[in-house]
């Protein structure tokens, strides 16, 4: 947690934003911050800069005063992500991962080889997706969550809702068969459609390509998802 994001939800009144338990836990035990800290904060959805920390007492939570916000968060990718979904322990820490680099809308789509029960898993829950969303934000000392959409079925996505999607961006289809090698710095807005473990089917290529996408592939080896996306996205968008 490299950043102590507050949300507009948890005021306590007169410029006070109370701390969650995860928030405090963090505050008080790797931080070990003192009644009057100054410490790195952000409103979610707002602008960085520094509050001071009040710990808890008997009838409050701790929270954080005298918040002095001025600095802008990180330009987002200007990228869309279309991702097969994957199975439920491999999505927490890839909804992370791409929060972290920047990514601010996400489709998590069916696919043939995505398993039936996946989208049944606790980890769909809203609570659950938002929470691994700010755990993403706080590691990139960043305030803005992601937009998000799930998507359980695949063909009326990509004839109906993609072509839109598209519009001025260029499509990429991480497809390592009969595909182009990645570019690197593509400097344009694109969408990056992503498949499950296993790679998408015949179909779902042609269907894709008739929307637009293009293959691409990364080289010989096939990465898992978890290490494909930050590969990508930094290759697509580096630093």
């Amino acid at each position: 947690m490299n950043i102590i994001l507050l949300d507009p939800k948890n005021t306590l009144g007169d410029g006070l934003y109370g701390l969650s338990s995860r928030q405090q836990t963090h505050v008080s035990k790797v931080i070990k911050a003192q009644q009057g800290d100054v410490l790195r904060v952000g409103m979610l959805n707002g602008k960085i800069g520094e509050g001071v920390y009040e710990p808890p007492s008997e009838d409050r939570v701790g929270y954080i005063h005298s918040l002095n916000l001025s600095s802008p968060p990180p330009e987002p990718l200007p990228m869309v992500l279309v991702m097969a979904l994957p199975r439920p322990n491999m999505l927490k820490r890839t909804l992370q991962n791409i929060t972290a680099m920047g990514v601010k809308d996400l489709y998590l789509i069916h696919s043939a080889k995505v398993e039936k029960s996946y989208w049944q898993s606790p980890v769909l829950q809203t609570e659950s997706i938002q929470q691994c969303l700010l755990e993403g934000l706080e590691q990139a000392k960043d305030t803005v969550m992601p937009n998000w959409t799930l998507i359980p079925r695949f063909r009326p996505f990509v004839e109906d809702q993609l072509p839109a999607i598209l519009k001025d961006k260029v499509g990429l289809l991480a497809h390592p068969y009969l595909a182009k090698r990645c570019p690197i710095d593509i400097q344009q807005p694109c969408v990056l459609a992503l498949g499950p473990e296993g790679g998408w089917n015949e179909f779902e290529v042609s269907k894709w390509h008739e929307a637009g996408m293009k293959s691409v592939h990364l080289g010989d080896r096939i990465l898992k998802v978890e290490t494909v996306v930050p590969v990508l996205l930094s290759r697509l968008y580096p630093a």
